[in-house]
């Protein structure tokens, strides 16, 4: 619709990304609040190997229960009054955690806060979409992706402050609180901004329509886009729904095959995210970088400097997500990925292990570092975050969020797996033979991209096929 799109109200919406996209930098802060706590989560809990990695892990279990719930909670209570459940519980997670004195509580509010995490992860890009005109959606989607990567920065900057500040982070701080409690306290800040903004947005026309709420989707259709042209859209998202029954899970079924095929290429991209490992170097960046032989206090700098390329390469996206369109940013990012992740093992390789320490000879250390600041980049330019933006667009309005559903299930669910698995494999293969892992997956990626997945730029939602 050429005309809607020139007669949107840019500003208004804008306002509301700029609310949204609050949830993807909740979900990107508290995912990287871990680094720099786990010292003192194993000192106050007086937590083993094992009990440390369930501890850190449990925020995961969340995310895969929250992106469940989320997707058909959607489709019942509405993108926006979930997303303000979500604000809520981001608010209860990061006091709680704050404030735990005793490790079974503060596992419950890890997954609350995981909880959270899911819910906005499925449901910010889906609501943007939804509001969004064809046009410009795609690169309105990647701020989700802007801010996620800002608030992992942010999580290591206030981690690295915080522990400079104390002394250590585990030295007495404000309050009377360790430096590390204060790390998870100081998300309760964003997340009530995000709880009360989430009052000031309209709910998603789409949602509206599926409850036969016409008349309210139609004053917010033309908040979005002018009474002209809304009179125009409300009908047509009308058509797009279903005349004898409202959305619910068993839309996402097909007989046969089990699942819808845009819901098996959603699945692609959710779990291939997960599988050429990315959040192998968010979860345990220092981890890896002083396996690579860095110090403590370089492998904290680096981990700074990859969430800071990784925000620039998502402003790539931004210039070229509506341009050149989505299938070619995945199919670039992973021939990219491929690449980087074997130069990556190539360097890993050349090392020999003194003790548990892996030591790479010549500039070998370099070479890794900067394959992997590559491999990061790769990442962003394109699965980062073009795989939020299919998922929030490539279903019909019949199933979203019932796919979304089981998408971001399979998403986090996959995210925890890799995250659990990587200490194993760093164990018993080493790193050469884990990033083996991840390069196969990212090449398989690109077959699989070229095969299954259908470009979705410039059209329409109501145009989306199942």
């Amino acid at each position: 619709m050429e005309r809607g799109e020139s007669e949107a109200n840019i500003g208004f919406i804008a306002a509301i990304v700029a609310v949204a996209t609050i949830g993807g930098l909740l979900f990107g802060y508290d995912s990287g609040a871990v680094n720099g706590t786990q010292e003192g989560l194993r000192t106050a809990f007086q937590l083993s190997e094992g009990g440390l990695g369930f501890t850190v892990g449990s925020l995961l279990i969340g995310c895969f229960i929250g992106a469940f719930f989320a997707g058909t909670l959607a489709d019942r209570l509405g993108r926006r009054n979930v997303m303000r459940l979500a604000a809520l519980l981001f608010l209860i997670g990061a006091l709680v955690q704050g404030f735990a004195h005793v490790q079974p509580l503060f596992v419950i509010a890890r997954i609350v806060g995981g909880m959270a995490v899911g819910a906005a992860s499925v449901l910010s890009p889906a609501y943007i979409s939804e509001v969004a005109p064809a046009n410009i959606r795609g690169r309105m989607t990647t701020v989700q992706q802007i801010m996620v990567i800002t608030g992992l920065t942010a999580a290591f900057l206030v981690n690295y402050f915080l522990a400079n500040a104390a002394g250590a982070s585990t030295n007495i701080f404000w309050g009377g609180l360790e430096a590390w409690r204060w790390m998870y306290l100081m998300q309760a800040l964003p997340a009530a901004v995000f709880l009360i903004a989430l009052f000031f947005i309209p709910e998603s026309p789409r949602f509206l329509v599926s409850k036969g709420r016409h008349e309210q989707a139609g004053v917010v259709l033309a908040r979005l886009f002018g009474q002209t042209v809304a009179t125009a859209k409300l009908e047509e998202i009308r058509a797009s729904f279903s005349s004898d029954h409202r959305p619910r899970l068993s839309d996402v079924t097909a007989p046969g095959t089990g699942l819808r095929p845009v819901v098996w290429a959603g699945l692609v991209l959710a779990v291939f995210q997960q599988l050429v490992g990315i959040n192998v170097i968010f979860y345990y960046g220092a981890t890896l970088w002083q396996a690579a032989g860095f110090s403590e206090a370089q492998a904290l700098q680096t981990n700074i400097i990859s969430g800071t390329v990784s925000i620039l390469a998502c402003f790539v996206t931004v210039g070229l997500v509506d341009k050149i369109g989505r299938k070619p940013l995945l199919l670039i990012g992973s021939a990219g990925m491929t690449v980087t992740l074997f130069l990556m093992v190539y360097a890993f390789s050349t090392g020999t292990l003194v003790g548990t320490q892996l030591t790479l000879p010549g500039h070998m250390g370099i070479v890794a570092v900067v394959a992997a600041l590559a491999y990061s980049a790769f990442f962003n330019i394109s699965w980062g975050p073009v795989m939020w933006v299919m998922l929030g667009e490539m279903f019909p309005n019949q199933l979203r969020g019932s796919a979304l559903a089981v998408c971001g299930f399979a998403q986090w669910f996959s995210n925890y797996l890799i995250a659990q698995s990587f200490p194993i494999m760093l164990g018993s293969l080493g790193l050469a033979a884990s990033y083996t892992f991840y390069g196969v997956c990212a090449a398989i990626s690109f077959f699989l991209v070229q095969r299954f997945i259908h470009e979705t730029k410039g059209k329409e939602l109501e145009a989306m096929e199942g």
